[in-house]
């Protein structure tokens, strides 16, 4: 077991309270509490464990970290800023304003080293549970020396969400081992102490997926240690409960509600200061503080020299097989509903998409989302298909994950529960990434099963969501063209809009144009004699 420099620790995690401290007030709004009451964790973990390059942040072997509780994304800036990323004093001081490179919450294709965009409390856990799925099915193909952790912080309000719990059962259930989750147990939130909404054991939760279970002090850097170093080999997924104060270091503040929110005082600020023993001015660091965050910058190289063998998707022959099944359908005619379309689709170019996983929440036959392919399981990380379960708002969270870490990821359930999927696919849009929600069983032709899964509002409300692609197909033609534009635009999400019942084929000739990209065209024109 390694000394731990304790002084150090001490001073580096008071360097990010610091920071957040002072530019929480410079903003006079944000949220200081968490990135206080974490600020130890953080430190050992960057300190000791975490494999990261800051001179390139997106290299394949470095281990993921991702912020849920994403209000208290000044723990990250601070980090990022500290341990040499492109996050400058300026760009903290400039926290929350805007065009600023530090966003009120942290988002994915602006500030070098954040994984993804965490708003919505219990996205970034579902995220992070399609990044150690990916990071799995890549490994399982690419054979690397290690397979890289997703460290993923939260705090009450991620696990009161129900999509925590969602996704939280399938990390157990594909037995997620390089998943580690850091709960910031300071029971605490906006309106009080936990217990006003709370009544949940977590650690027997967590037991209950099929979790390995710690609870420590999170303010005590060896217990804090002894927990991550416990966590790295571990055959299953582990939460970590560290017990926190949040706002750790106020004099009046620490542990209550209160912290949660912009700690602005001048008198407070300066008496926290003083507690925990930081000497320095406004956004001052000591060069000595530096250099030892240089060190665990330095130390989190330690893998950079493992090899990763390129993902060879063929785009260009997916996109040559649905040209095919354009040509045979103009020539065919057939009468089918779009979702048997798609799943023809689907069929026809997955062979050649290797990074391509499709899947359904429970609803596999009526998607057509599984053609070919095996079944994604915690046995088999070489299948091309996730049986997701009745968990649309985790699965469309999931399927940002997989995205992020460069798969094609497509799955499907009935268009009325995209209620259930918005705010997944709203964070898919404004972080560009390319998923594609098979929405079947449109209104017309649903029938039976009464208004509860008639979707009336729906596609409304998706056309009005910018960057989302929303194709609804009339015909296999249609249907294949809504695949090629889906697949080969790299930076927007797609929704298909497909029917249960059969239509007929209206695009009786083929041309190599994508009509389809025009969003609307003419289908066919009148006699001349029509006014």
């Amino acid at each position: 077991m390694p000394q731990l420099d304790l002084d150090s620790l001490k001073n580096m995690a008071n360097s990010i309270r610091a920071l957040s401290m002072d530019a929480v007030q410079k903003a006079n709004s944000g949220h200081s509490g968490m990135p206080m009451g974490m600020a130890d964790i953080a430190a050992v973990l960057y300190r000791h464990f975490l494999n990261f390059d800051s001179q390139n942040p997106t290299w394949e072997g470095r281990d993921r970290f991702v912020l849920s509780n994403g209000h208290g994304s000044m723990l990250q800036y601070a980090l990022l800023h500290l341990t040499g990323y492109n996050v400058s004093l300026d760009d903290i001081k400039d926290f929350r304003q805007l065009n600023s490179n530090t966003p009120g919450h942290p988002e994915f294709g602006y500030t070098d080293g954040v994984e993804t965009t965490t708003g919505p409390l219990g996205q970034g856990i579902a995220n992070a549970v399609g990044m150690a799925l990916a990071l799995k099915l890549k490994a399982a193909k690419m054979k690397p020396a290690r397979t890289p952790k997703v460290y993923v912080t939260l705090g009450d309000g991620c696990l009161m969400e129900g999509i925590s719990h969602e996704a939280c059962e399938l990390a157990a259930l594909w037995n997620l081992d390089n998943l580690v989750v850091l709960f910031d147990d300071n029971g605490i939130t906006i309106d009080g102490k936990t217990d006003i909404s709370v009544c949940t054991n977590n650690k027997a939760r967590f037991e209950s997926y099929g979790f390995e279970v710690i609870e420590t002090d999170g303010h005590d850097p060896q217990q804090i240690h002894d927990a991550l170093t416990f966590a790295q080999n571990v055959d299953k997924p582990v939460m970590i409960a560290f017990k926190t104060e949040i706002g750790f270091g106020s004099p009046t503040l620490a542990g209550t509600s209160t912290a949660h929110g912009a700690i602005t005082n001048e008198e407070e600020v300066l008496a926290t200061r003083a507690k925990i023993g930081w000497p320095y001015g406004k956004f001052e660091i000591p060069d000595d503080v530096y250099a030892a965050w240089a060190e665990a910058a330095a130390n989190g190289k330690r893998n950079t020299n493992e090899e990763w063998a390129p993902c060879t998707p063929s785009l260009d022959e997916a996109l040559a097989s649905l040209d095919d099944i354009k040509k045979k359908a103009a020539s065919e005619k057939p009468s089918i509903a779009t979702r048997k379309a798609s799943g023809n689709c689907i069929e026809a170019f997955a062979p050649s998409l290797p990074n391509f996983i499709s899947g359904s929440a429970d609803l596999s036959g009526s998607n057509n989302t599984k053609t070919g392919g095996s079944v994604i399981t915690k046995d088999n990380f070489d299948g091309t298909y996730i049986h997701y379960g009745v968990r649309e708002h985790a699965m469309g969270a999931i399927m940002n994950g997989l995205a992020l870490e460069g798969m094609i990821p497509a799955a499907g359930t009935f268009l009325t529960f995209t209620d259930y999927m918005r705010e997944p696919i709203r964070l898919a849009a404004l972080m560009h990434q390319r998923v594609v929600f098979v929405m079947t069983h449109d209104s017309i032709g649903v029938g039976e099963d009464g208004p509860t899964h008639q979707p009336v509002e729906h596609v409304a409300m998706l056309r009005s969501t910018p960057n989302l692609n929303v194709f609804r197909p009339a015909d296999q033609v249609e249907t294949a063209e809504a695949w090629a534009l889906a697949l080969s635009q790299t930076e927007t999400p797609s929704v298909m809009v497909l029917t249960r019942q059969g239509l007929p084929t209206v695009r009786t000739e083929h041309i190599d144009e994508n009509l389809t990209a025009k969003g609307g065209y003419i289908l066919a024109d009148n006699d001349g004699d029509t006014p």
